[in-house]
């Protein structure tokens, strides 16, 4: 099943796994308590990202940065690169499900801002 039909089919993909790394959705119409948690998460996990990528430019600018250091770097960007991945797969599937799909050269509709800020 693709994830445009599971949209289509009110089938959301959440923003964390379950057991075994597996993925979990919630069936609704996207306006549930499920779905604007998720939505609230999304948000989390997307501003998170945006902090880490600043901490890993100035850790980068350090050149008395150590590997375990690196290492840990690198390990917490895997984690949020996995989840920003997720996120941008599940919005994706929306807007697809939508017929709002982006175009090669730009979006030819914008989703609505999710959360505040």
């Amino acid at each position: 099943m693709s994830g445009g039909r599971r949209e289509a089919d009110g089938i959301r993909e959440l923003p964390w796994t379950g057991q075994d790394d597996k993925p979990c959705y919630v069936i609704g119409d996207g306006t549930g308590y499920v779905s604007r948690m998720a939505d609230g998460i999304e948000s989390v996990q997307l501003g998170m990202a945006g902090d880490l990528l600043g901490h890993a430019a100035d850790l980068l600018a350090d050149r008395k940065v150590t590997g375990v250091e690196l290492h840990f770097l690198a390990s917490r960007l895997t984690e949020s690169l996995r989840e920003v991945k997720r996120v941008a797969e599940s919005r994706g599937s929306r807007l697809s499900a939508m017929g709002t799909v982006p175009g090669r050269y730009g979006p030819q509709h914008r989703e609505p801002d999710i959360g505040g800020g």
